[in-house]
């Protein structure tokens, strides 16, 4: 790889413009699913109770020793 003004890249240099272009890659990535995922809920949705206490539930707490 050639720099601008002739002289060959240090390979730091070349880590430097890979990291700052994954980092840019995932923040839009990032900033994307965010607002596609807050657009897919009603505010009847956002609000419903999601827990529910299921079988495997009960046994994950009973070999736990959660109390009851």
């Amino acid at each position: 790889m050639k720099s601008r003004d002739g002289g060959k890249l240090d390979r730091r240099d070349v880590l430097r413009v890979l990291g700052a272009g994954a980092g840019a890659t995932t923040a839009v990535a990032g900033a994307l699913s965010t607002s596609a995922k807050a657009d897919s809920e009603s505010n009847e949705e956002k609000r419903k109770a999601r827990y529910k206490e299921t079988d495997h539930v009960r046994a994950y707490y009973r070999v736990n020793r959660y109390p009851s």
